[in-house]
């Protein structure tokens, strides 16, 4: 029998810096009675050209600040920190923990029509082979990966819309590359927190590269139909009635009162600077 209080456990997300407010953002809107406890590693901001040992390290400190506030599920609101060290946070967690990695794939192969699949992310993310990996449940799919690294500092910056000039021309470079690898691509991973931001520029870029219409793919809404689904069937409820609380917390604050809203879509009242 699931305890009423178990249902006003919040869910816990962390990510390296503020990308994962993305997945803050869709959970809000997916499950808004839900209370949400966040982490960002801001200081230690990224952690996609971080060693995977490193990831690691970083990450079960990250899980450990949000097990001790009594969360009842963990996302992985990093791709990076999926890829690398989902295994290590799993072991170490009593509660359920979802990456970003598998959400986003299955959604990928949901949407692809011919099997052709491009991911684009962090260095450390397409290194690792994570999406490869999670997109080889299906024998006939092809996966073309790309980094695109100053993706995170165009939507820092706020210089996501689709008209802006340095975005575009961003978008076409990183973007002609990926087709170049395999022109048939039909379904496109957002394997980056940050990049939803970037979605219509993304989005009518891959489109006119491709001469044809490209779906687009991101994790973080996949993540919040992930927690919907596992908190209907796990030992936790889900929470009922007005709009949940946000907690946020930060190992460093600087400039997190001009980036935050961008991110998550609200005013975000504060951030509690804490040491990991």
């Amino acid at each position: 029998m699931v305890l009423v209080t178990d249902a006003r456990k919040p869910i816990g997300v962390f990510d390296s810096g503020v990308g994962g407010l993305t997945v803050v953002r869709a959970l809000r809107a997916r499950l808004p009675g839900e209370d949400i406890v966040y982490l960002g590693d801001t200081a230690r901001v990224p952690y996609g050209s971080k060693s995977p040992r490193t990831v690691e390290r970083y990450s079960l400190a990250c899980q450990a600040f949000l097990l001790a506030r009594d969360v009842k599920l963990v996302l992985i609101a990093c791709n990076t920190a999926s890829a690398n060290a989902l295994p290590a946070l799993r072991g170490a967690s009593p509660v359920p923990v979802i990456g970003a990695v598998d959400p986003g794939a299955e959604s990928a192969l949901a949407a692809t029509r011919d099997g052709h699949i491009g991911v684009i992310g962090t260095l450390g993310t397409v290194r690792s082979g994570a999406y490869e990996r999670a997109l080889a449940a299906r024998t006939d799919v092809r996966v073309s990966s790309l980094a695109c690294p100053l993706f995170v500092p165009l939507a820092e910056e706020g210089w996501t819309e689709p008209d802006d000039e340095v975005a575009r021309a961003v978008a076409r470079r990183y973007l002609g590359e990926l087709f170049a690898l395999d022109p048939a691509i039909d379904t496109l991973v957002l394997g980056c927190t940050h990049y939803p931001l970037l979605r219509g520029v993304i989005t009518a870029t891959a489109c006119e590269l491709a001469g044809r219409a490209v779906a687009v793919v991101d994790s973080a809404t996949a993540m919040a139909e992930a927690a919907a689904r596992t908190l209907r069937r796990g030992p936790s409820a889900l929470a009922q009635g007005e709009r949940g609380q946000l907690a946020c917390h930060a190992t460093d604050i600087s400039r997190l009162d001009e980036i935050a809203p961008r991110f998550l879509g609200e005013d975000v009242t504060s951030f509690e600077l804490v040491d990991l």
